[in-house]
């Protein structure tokens, strides 16, 4: 799969905050926070977007979470490419060239 092999980096103007296994991303506009566009990430997405750093590929992602969680690859590499797209459509990740 294509999208494996890319690697993304975080829009600078998405702020993330972790709280207990929840993360928070608030998107700033004109140095304001839009609280009701905010976006609460379960634990395994807080992870996602930890490992998301513009120099792992989203294939080196799966493996820690492989690493990290009991669960099927296939699945995991799903959920992972799934979360990835959604990020990207949303503007909160940014693919490197």
């Amino acid at each position: 799969m294509e999208l494996l092999k890319k690697r993304f980096e975080k829009d600078s103007n998405l702020v993330a905050r972790k709280v207990i296994d929840e993360m928070i991303l608030v998107p700033v506009t004109n140095k304001v926070y839009d609280l009701e566009s905010a976006y609460v990430l379960d634990e395994v997405g807080a992870r996602v977007w930890e490992l998301i750093d513009g120099q792992r590929s989203i294939e080196d992602i799966k493996n820690v979470l492989l690493d990290e969680y009991a669960s099927d690859e296939k699945q995991i590499e799903e959920d992972v490419c799934g979360f990835i797209n959604q990020l990207e459509k949303l503007g909160g990740i940014k693919e490197i060239a």
